[in-house]
């Protein structure tokens, strides 16, 4: 399925989160954070105030709480404001 974002919006696939640690023990899903990486796979036009400034394929940090989790052909994405972006990973 193609998604296409609107406005301000962008399309975040959420880098998966490590699961043990460097002494190797194995953290269970329950006590994992969520992740706050991820990458860019769809972005908006933007809007007349706002011009959109992240692309497809961008590595991003994000809040916490950002975005609403979706799923699309058995994959959990979240589709988020660009304002909720804190940084772009060089």
């Amino acid at each position: 399925m193609n998604v296409k974002p609107l406005a301000d919006r962008v399309l975040v696939r959420p880098v998966a989160a490590e699961t043990t640690t460097a002494a190797g023990i194995i953290i269970p899903d329950s006590a994992k954070e969520k992740p706050l990486r991820g990458e860019v796979l769809a972005v908006g036009q933007g809007t007349k105030d706002e011009q959109m400034v992240l692309k497809t394929g961008d590595q991003i940090l994000y809040g916490k709480y950002a975005g609403t989790e979706i799923e699309i052909d058995n994959e959990k994405l979240l589709i988020m404001r660009q304002s909720d972006v804190l940084a772009v990973v060089c």
